[in-house]
């Protein structure tokens, strides 16, 4: 995954909706929430803090921290699985 934007969301004359923050972020992996996070700061960075844009993208940051520190500890529900047989 890439962590470099499209360039049509980042255009000067673009502004920048909750819809775009839940299309970047809402089908997120624990293996690539990081990615997500980086690329949502840098989408909202320009925007004021009281931005319905930004103040979305914050909680979606935090959720996705959340997905990966669950992965780095295993917690990522693939304990209920079955075992493979071979």
């Amino acid at each position: 995954m890439s962590e470099f934007e499209n360039p049509s969301l980042t255009a000067p004359e673009q502004t920048v909706t909750i819809d775009d923050v839940r299309a970047l972020s809402s089908a997120a992996t624990p293996h690539f929430s990081l990615h997500l996070r980086n690329r949502l700061s840098r989408l909202v960075a320009p925007l004021p803090d009281d931005h319905p844009a930004r103040r979305f993208a914050q909680s979606e940051i935090i959720r996705l921290e959340l997905l990966a520190v669950d992965l780095e500890h295993g917690s990522g529900g693939e304990s209920d699985l079955p075992p493979l047989r071979g």
